[in-house]
């Protein structure tokens, strides 16, 4: 069986931006998952996140996903569909999704499978808590993340 690593991005403290956090709780909540499938609550942790991003052979993240002005829906992107610019850093001291790929793949460790699914956020205020439209996306995000598990573990 592949190993999975599961991984939520972003920071609870300023709302939307925890949408990645919050959804990978949900997901792991939502169902009983063999040992194969580790969910991380990956929050800001940048580069300390390169080994769950190098040492499985399917890693599936949750973020929220800049930029703002996209279309308020969840969006799934796979493999070689992932936008070049898809994380806006905190400060300058963290590195983003795209630069943990990007450092995977020239360690030649990157996984077979990338699915990322997120949504825009609406707002990203001090302490909020997720908005009512983030809320919305969550159930979406999670039923999308059961489904890309399912598959890959079919497989």
């Amino acid at each position: 069986m592949k190993t999975i690593n599961v991984v939520g991005l972003g920071n609870i403290l300023f709302g939307d931006e925890g949408f990645g956090v919050e959804a990978v709780r949900a997901l792991e909540a939502s169902g009983k998952w063999p040992e194969a499938v580790q969910f991380v609550d990956g929050g800001t942790q940048g580069l300390y996140l390169l080994d769950y991003f190098e040492s499985c052979d399917a890693l599936m993240v949750f973020d929220s996903i800049i930029p703002a002005e996209f279309e308020p829906k969840v969006y799934c992107y796979r493999n070689g569909e992932l936008p070049a610019f898809i994380h806006r850093k905190m400060s300058a001291h963290q590195m983003g999704l795209s630069e943990l790929l990007a450092v995977a793949r020239l360690h030649g460790r990157e996984p077979s499978e990338i699915v990322l699914i997120g949504a825009p956020p609406h707002d990203l205020g001090l302490g909020n808590g997720l908005s009512e439209p983030m809320l919305r996306h969550l159930a979406k995000a999670v039923e999308t993340g059961r489904e890309v598990l399912r598959k890959w573990l079919e497989k």
